[in-house]
């Protein structure tokens, strides 16, 4: 425990020791080339049409201010949960700076690695934060007992980006304490058959706080849906934090499209599919000898090490593969990276383009 605490300390020191502001579409974007997308974790070939359809249908009603409440009764029941206990947001990340900014936090944690974006909207309000690093040695697995007991907010991914791990639902729990608010991002939770260890529906556990985001599964980065899920008086300490309809009409139709019984069943068979994918990837990273790939990864992404990734990471982009760096994440050094899980034929061209990225190296 005392090895945890002593790395989170020292982070904590230097908050500009990583950019917590970078992320994926940073290495996709702006200079121009054609490259295969593995750096940005949003499921290919989305929004469906029929979502596509749906979104669209919604703007002849945009002379009118949002109406969420459709869209909020359809989460709630999605889940099982009174409405009081939704709160529907402009994507996860507007969650992350609503949390940081209405709650009355003094003593906040982060648990990493992890999605780098809920630090650093604490940060920007003023909060100092300390780290538990989860460590590649453990498999990255989550100790409750890392966490400091005196922490009052608590910060978890579940499946953990970048990581892919996916913590039991029952070590998680064991995290909340009276007077806490333990925060659990589910961004990734719906590319998990079964949504297996996920806390969204529960009520039991004290000082819950659940981010759910549509923009993965779904293909909706660009239009900014997500939502949370927690005890009535916080969302409504929450809400009082938001502006006026911060959440547009065609995201708030999205919303309710994608809580369907149809839209479910896509996707828990998307997740199912990108398990089969995400299989055949890892079997294939394990014939090259230097790179190690975090096995025990559950989500739509794989984090893998190899010595010297930015310069392999700049050579795969000469060959037309994307991969997003991973220094950026606290806990992780230079030699980390993260893939997104994309169909056979593109993970076979990936394979063929690491082995020759590897060999002009000369490894």
């Amino acid at each position: 425990m005392h090895r945890h605490l002593h790395a989170d300390r020292s982070q904590a020191d230097r908050p500009h020791a990583h950019d917590l502001r970078h992320h994926g579409d940073a290495e996709v974007r702006d200079d121009g080339a054609e490259l295969t997308d593995l750096a940005v974790n949003v499921r290919t070939d989305t929004p469906p049409s029929w979502l596509r359809e749906h979104i669209a249908a919604s703007l002849t009603s945009l002379a009118a201010y949002p109406d969420g409440r459709a869209a909020r009764a359809a989460v709630a029941r999605r889940h099982g949960l009174a409405p009081e206990r939704v709160l529907l947001t402009a994507g996860a990340a507007e969650a992350f700076v609503l949390l940081a900014r209405a709650l009355r936090v003094r003593r906040p944690v982060v648990v990493h690695p992890q999605f780098t974006e809920p630090e650093a909207a604490l940060r920007d309000a003023g909060h100092e934060v300390r780290r538990v690093l989860l460590r590649a040695e453990d498999g990255f697995r989550l100790d409750p007992a890392a966490v400091p007991e005196d922490a009052d907010l608590v910060v978890v991914g579940n499946p953990t980006n970048p990581t892919s791990v996916l913590h039991p639902a029952g070590l998680i729990a064991q995290l909340a304490r009276p007077g806490r608010t333990l925060v659990v991002d589910e961004a990734f939770m719906d590319a998990v058959p079964g949504e297996r260890e996920a806390l969204a529906d529960r009520t039991d556990v004290p000082g819950l706080v659940v981010l759910r985001s549509l923009t993965k599964t779904w293909g909706l980065a660009g239009l900014r849906i997500g939502y949370v899920l927690a005890a009535p008086e916080t969302v409504a300490e929450l809400e009082r934090a938001q502006p006026l309809w911060p959440v547009s009409t065609p995201a708030l139709a999205a919303a309710e499209a994608c809580m369907t019984p149809r839209a479910l069943a896509e996707a828990e068979a998307a997740a199912r599919s990108i398990a089969a994918d995400r299989a055949h990837l890892l079997a294939g990273l394990a014939e090259f000898d230097e790179v190690t790939a975090v096995r025990e990864a559950e989500g739509p992404f794989v984090l893998i090490r190899v010595e010297g990734a930015a310069g392999l990471r700049a050579h795969l982009r000469d060959l037309g593969f994307a991969l997003r760096r991973g220094d950026t994440f606290p806990g992780l050094d230079p030699d980390w990276l993260r893939l997104a899980v994309r169909d056979r034929e593109t993970t076979d061209r990936l394979l063929g383009a690491l082995e020759k990225a590897l060999a002009s190296a000369g490894r």
